[in-house]
């Protein structure tokens, strides 16, 4: 149930920040060359190539605002933009997106010129509106003017039916509908280690969260079967990120992912491709020290990133990824993770 502190799918498009449109085609986006990328704004990436913006900071308002800036596109001006958080409990951060990333994230956006505002995401295994309500997620939204969508409260038309090729779910999934008829989706992911199966959870997982737990097996399905990596990775292939912000200020490096090894890592990035973001992410969770499933298997070896790939959700290699920067402390850190990238 729905409090009036979050709405249902119906009084969301009633209030102005529903989403229509067709189901998204998915953006098989180019990485880039990973060679030093200390260009200027107007640099820009050699074809085939995809850009992920590092800045290193500790202040996550601070990272959200420079690595958008860095990334230099404005894929939301003009559309109704959802928010998608990583809001599966309401442990702090990285268990859950810190609300200073969220707020700060909204700003950015609005500021963009985005039509309207929503955050919306499902919650499991802690229900989804307490967990809106202990974040203080409503009356953060609404300083932007912004709504709240409880995937939970959107009954039984609020999903829509889908099956990628060759996809290991039994039947297929549902997802959300707001999600596929978005205008514009933006992902707002944690780093950090998982470790009831999916090794990772980054921007590629942050999409579970829109197959829906409530009344369906869907989770016991995934959590049950040998092929979870792959699944998580079908799941993305029903809508495409207009951008994706990943708070690596705090990761866990092990556990995960409610609690985990806290480690501080005060890297933030930003970009369009969702294999781009997770593969620098792990390349970053290899820096810190992370665990033997992730230390000891290369970097698209990882089953979530080789089945993105396999569906064309995103770059093909390390090669096809540019790190960007902004200023010398970020420049030293991303060649670290160049390095590590190259290497798997």
């Amino acid at each position: 149930m729905i409090s009036n502190r979050s709405i249902s799918r119906r009084g969301f498009l009633a209030a102005g920040g529903g989403f229509v449109g067709l189901l998204s085609a998915v953006a098989s986006s180019g990485g880039a060359a990973f060679a030093a990328s200390g260009a200027g704004p107007a640099a820009r990436p050699a074809p085939g190539t995809t850009t992920v913006a590092l800045v290193r900071t500790p202040d996550r308002a601070d990272g959200v605002r420079r690595s958008l800036a860095l990334l230099g596109v404005n894929p939301v001006r003009g559309k109704r933009v959802l928010v998608k958080p990583n809001f599966n409990t309401s442990d702090p951060t990285p268990g859950s997106t810190h609300n200073d990333t969220l707020r700060a994230l909204l700003a950015e956006l609005k500021g963009m010129g985005a039509a309207s505002l929503a955050v919306g995401d499902r919650s499991g295994p802690e229900d989804t509106e307490k967990v809106l309500t202990k974040k203080g997620i409503p009356a953060l939204a609404a300083e932007f003017g912004a709504g709240v969508l409880n995937f939970d409260g959107l009954g039984p038309d609020g999903y829509v039916k889908v099956a990628p090729p060759g996809s290991h779910w039994a039947d297929g999934f549902l997802v959300a509908r707001p999600v596929v008829e978005a205008e514009a989706v933006v992902s707002a992911c944690c780093l950090k280690t998982h470790q009831y199966g999916g090794i990772f959870t980054m921007s590629l997982k942050n999409s579970v969260g829109i197959v829906p737990r409530e009344g369906y097996a869907y989770m016991r399905e995934l959590h049950g079967s040998p092929h979870q990596r792959r699944m998580i990775a079908e799941i993305n292939a029903a809508y495409a990120p207009v951008l994706i912000v990943l708070d690596g200020v705090e990761a866990f490096t092990d556990g995960g992912p409610m609690t985990g090894t806290l480690k501080t890592a005060e890297v933030v990035l930003a970009g369009t491709d969702r294999v781009a973001i997770d593969a620098v992410g792990l390349a970053v969770l290899k820096e810190l020290g992370s665990n033997a499933a992730i230390m000891g298997t290369k970097i698209f070896a990882q089953e979530q990133i080789a089945r993105a790939v396999e569906l064309g959700l995103g770059v093909d290699g390390p090669e096809r990824i540019v790190i960007k920067t902004a200023d010398a402390a970020g420049e030293a850190y991303a060649e670290k993770i160049r390095t590590i990238l190259a290497a798997g």
